[in-house]
């Protein structure tokens, strides 16, 4: 396969998975409203306003997925949801340190969790931050 081709196959790769993303983050936080209490549980506790949090963590996801939609707003959006993953992690973490909370998942899932919430960010940024990436190109 030649250059040209290689780069034109990696830009098609990288904008489906911009759209899979995009769907995804659009997906979860429109379910942050329609099962609040299944991410309100996910709060660590002692946190303040957990509904509250559900609600703008649902709000940016949704305004994140959709500007990565929008070439002109990717790289911004990326690094939005970059940010936004890093702090939904102690959520992450408190599931896996409370495994008996969480009937639906299993520990070994709940551990899984962590690594993979890497990979998505590691995804996003390749996908929307990486220089290069703003669509049409």
């Amino acid at each position: 396969m030649d250059h040209s081709k290689l780069r034109r196959l990696i830009r098609v790769l990288r904008d489906l998975l911009v759209w899979m993303i995009a769907l995804l983050f659009i997906a979860a936080g429109i379910n942050h409203f329609i099962s609040p209490n299944f991410y309100v549980q996910m709060i660590p506790d002692g946190w303040p306003r957990p509904l509250m949090l559900v609600h703008v963590s649902g709000v940016l996801e949704v305004i994140g997925g959709v500007g990565l939609l929008v070439p002109p707003l990717r790289r911004f959006a990326g690094w939005g949801l970059i940010a936004l993953l890093i702090a939904v992690f102690p959520a992450n973490v408190h599931m896996a340190l409370h495994p008996d909370r969480y009937d639906d998942f299993s520990h070994t899932g709940l551990i899984a969790r962590l690594p993979l919430q890497g990979v998505l960010i590691a995804l996003v940024w390749w996908g929307a931050c990486r220089s290069g990436n703003q669509g049409g190109q």
